[in-house]
């Protein structure tokens, strides 16, 4: 008889411990809000992120249930998507880029919120400071102001007749564009270059902009750092080869989709990142306490093929310092 009673309490433990386990927590949900349609370079990105969870011991259907949300670029979808997010009320929320975290702040300030590739978080009030963000929101930057710079003095270096160099943004993906436009005209005056600055905000207009520049000789291109730049990488690598622009991009993937020159940070390792901070919060960390991070891997990619279309000889030194060469 005592065995008989042990086995059916073991028994009755067992069917209550999955309960008791999501009452305390067990599992987890998360609510992921891309600035994105999904293609491969954003799964990509996503990937990372779920390996770095699985890594940590965060396993999906076992401890951890999420759900990915395609929000696009119109802002309208995202506000709308972004409330259903709220609502469903999961226990942690990632946020890829500026104008979906700049909403989801305005939505709720009790979910933890983990952003992965934004410019300028304090300048755009998302955060108090990089080391104490205060609130409810921290996570990872994409690129410094400096880095428009840098790629002014790259396009030179790449495309030395270069003497006109045209920034394009979207102002609405973009709203931190001045903190990337005072360090491209620095660099350009000092390399008696002139700066252009072109906001656009959809691809007729991008086309439209650089037809335009395109009829001056010498003129080179930047694509600021932006969610409207990065979702269409592959498309203004074309339009810039069509009208023999060098260009300049920090979406990895530009060079080997047909632009001249990448240079950016790897935000896939930004989502991996991200998995550790999702782990710290599920232990207990506040997101106040937890700093904003700066990207630590970078690359340079050159395709050689869309060099030699613009007639650009690539010296051997600038080939070595790349990441990539693609021939």
């Amino acid at each position: 008889m005592r065995r008989r009673e042990f086995i059916t309490l073991l028994v009755g433990a067992a069917a209550v411990l999955p309960q008791a386990a999501l009452a305390q927590g067990g599992i987890r949900r998360i609510s992921v809000l891309m600035q994105a349609e999904e293609n491969q370079q954003y799964r990509s990105w996503i990937a990372a992120f779920e390996d770095g969870l699985q890594k940590l011991g965060w396993v999906e259907g076992r401890n951890l249930r999420s759900d990915y949300r395609w929000a696009g670029m119109d802002e309208g979808k995202i506000r709308r998507i972004a409330k259903e997010i709220v609502t469903s009320k999961p226990d942690l929320i990632v946020s890829s880029s500026s104008l979906p975290t700049r909403i989801l702040k305005a939505e709720v300030d009790t979910i933890p919120i983990i952003f992965t590739n934004i410019v300028d978080p304090v300048g755009q009030g998302i955060v108090a400071s990089l080391a104490r963000p205060g609130g409810n929101i921290t996570g990872f930057i994409n690129l410094e102001a400096s880095v428009s710079g840098k790629y002014v003095e790259l396009l030179k270096e790449i495309a030395p007749r270069v003497v006109r160099v045209v920034i394009v943004y979207n102002p609405t993906t973009a709203p931190y564009f001045e903190f990337y436009l005072k360090p491209f005209r620095a660099a350009a005056a000092t390399l008696g270059i002139e700066p252009i600055a072109a906001a656009v905000h959809d691809l007729v207009e991008l086309n439209a902009v650089m037809a335009a520049h395109a009829q001056q000789p010498n003129t080179g291109l930047i694509a600021m750092p932006d969610g409207f730049t990065t979702s269409n990488a592959k498309e203004i690598a074309s339009i810039a080869l069509r009208y023999k622009l060098p260009s300049v991009s920090s979406a990895l993937i530009s060079a080997r989709q047909g632009g001249l020159l990448s240079y950016g940070n790897d935000i896939a390792d930004n989502y991996r990142r991200a998995a550790v901070y999702v782990d710290r919060i599920f232990k207990g960390e506040k997101p106040s306490e937890l700093p904003v991070q700066f990207p630590v891997k970078f690359q340079m990619i050159v395709n050689l093929k869309t060099a030699k279309a613009l007639d650009l000889d690539v010296p051997p030194l600038f080939q070595q310092r790349a990441d990539e060469v693609i021939e």
